[in-house]
């Protein structure tokens, strides 16, 4: 390696590095928002949506507007601070960062409106329930299919692209970190999802699943700043 790609590359690292450990903070203050919004239990007396939605009747309207805050902040945060996953993959492949720089700039746009779309869809149930506990249900449905459903669409595709193009790029030794990193990803939060289904109807629990996402990042964040001793030099 020639005295000005270890420059680039030390350089390289050490932003990234430096990204990681704010990532971090960042996913902990999403999840902070995901879990205010979604601590609560199902009435298991009910079936299908009405139970689902249940557990949000609940929330306050306080802990929507934190919840969407908090969210709104540390998921805008987070997003950008994969950037530093983009200074990683540069390191050894142009045509990969490129496709995750574009995945990243489509999640940092949709992915905190998305998080407030949310936010704004449990608001909507909690007003109609109080007015018609009859028809909340499906006017929040109606309400989410117009307004949340799109902002899904166009965000999940993002989603994806940063997500499978960072596993990818990993497993194919496409940068400076063991292939086996590749298991750091935003996508490891999904596991909460299954284990609470496993343990049940607990406000924890449901608080822990909701912020599967912003897990994804803590774990993919630490996981590639514990690592990051292990790299080889491109």
């Amino acid at each position: 390696m020639d005295k000005q790609s270890e420059i680039n590359y030390a350089s390289d690292m050490t932003r990234a590095a430096h990204l990681f450990k704010l990532g971090i903070i960042a996913s902990l203050i999403a999840l902070a928002g995901d879990m205010v919004l979604g601590w609560g239990v199902q009435d298991e007396s009910l079936t299908g949506l009405e139970q689902y939605f249940s557990r949000y009747l609940t929330v306050s309207d306080a802990r929507i507007v934190w919840a969407s805050v908090l969210g709104l902040i540390g998921i805008t945060v987070e997003t950008l601070c994969y950037f530093g996953v983009y200074r990683i993959i540069r390191l050894k492949s142009e045509k990969y960062a490129h496709i995750y720089r574009a995945g990243l700039i489509g999640m940092t746009a949709f992915g905190p409106f998305t998080h407030v779309m949310c936010c704004a869809v449990i608001y909507h149930l909690k007003t109609l329930y109080a007015v018609s506990p009859s028809s909340a249900i499906d006017g929040t449905v109606r309400f989410a299919g117009c307004f949340l459903l799109p902002v899904v669409i166009v965000f999940f595709p993002f989603f994806l692209i940063t997500a499978i193009t960072q596993i990818m790029a990993f497993a194919k030794g496409l940068t400076p970190y063991p292939k086996w990193c590749w298991i750091f990803s935003i996508l490891s939060g999904m596991i909460v999802i299954f284990l609470a289904r496993i343990i049940g109807n607990y406000p924890a629990v449901y608080a822990i699943s909701t912020g599967w996402i912003s897990i994804g990042g803590i774990i993919h964040f630490a996981g590639l700043l514990i690592t990051m001793k292990k790299t080889e030099r491109p």
